[in-house]
């Protein structure tokens, strides 16, 4: 069972994660934030990962630390339960089309953390969300699971959708990369090593 459980301290936050990389898309996100909620349900779902995270942060200060540390922990859970990638496709691109937006994710499960980020808002905020803590998000996952990470919205004009649009299209992504191959069980590097 490809399959992680972390738990991760600090006087900022309290979160606790279990993901199975083989799932159904089951989920249950308890982080304090409704639309960051809804934004990890639909990653469950659309990657067929089943997963659980349970958040307590300090939502007095604002949202930063909870969402950033959510995907620090998080990418800490999916590297556990990829073991050392023997099997696995390693590559994965989605595009998904949310009415007026476009979402373009291409990711590389090499071991070497990189983000590139580009996606232009028209407001502050998804309910409350701060919208910026999307890139702080992904950021986290990427540098934690040492994902080399590609992520744009090209045009677009609905921060719910534009939004929504990543995380679905980083969830096929990353449930395309995560899939074994079938064709071999060797790790998919002519180093040997995807670290």
């Amino acid at each position: 069972m490809r399959q992680s459980v972390y738990q991760r301290k600090t006087g900022e936050t309290n979160i606790a994660v279990s993901i199975n990389l083989d799932g159904t898309g089951k989920c249950h996100a308890d982080t304090g934030i409704g639309f960051f909620n809804h934004m990890l349900t639909l990653f469950a779902k659309h990657g067929y990962f089943d997963l659980e995270i349970a958040c307590k942060g300090d939502l007095d200060v604002d949202g930063h630390h909870t969402v950033e540390d959510a995907g620090i922990v998080l990418g800490t859970a999916i590297g556990e339960a990829l073991g050392n990638k023997a099997g696995i496709c390693r590559y994965g691109s989605f595009t998904v089309p949310m009415d007026e937006s476009l979402a373009v994710v291409h990711l590389d499960l090499s071991g070497r953390p990189y983000l590139v980020f580009q996606c232009d808002y028209t407001g502050p905020a998804c309910g409350e969300f701060d919208v910026q803590l999307t890139e702080e998000f992904f950021r986290g996952l990427a540098f934690a699971a040492g994902v080399t990470l590609h992520i744009q919205v090209p045009y677009g004009k609905n921060d719910h959708h534009k939004i929504e649009g990543v995380f679905k299209a980083f969830a096929r992504a990353l449930d395309a990369a995560t899939r074994m191959d079938g064709r071999t069980m060797e790790i998919p590097s002519t180093k040997g090593t995807l670290a």
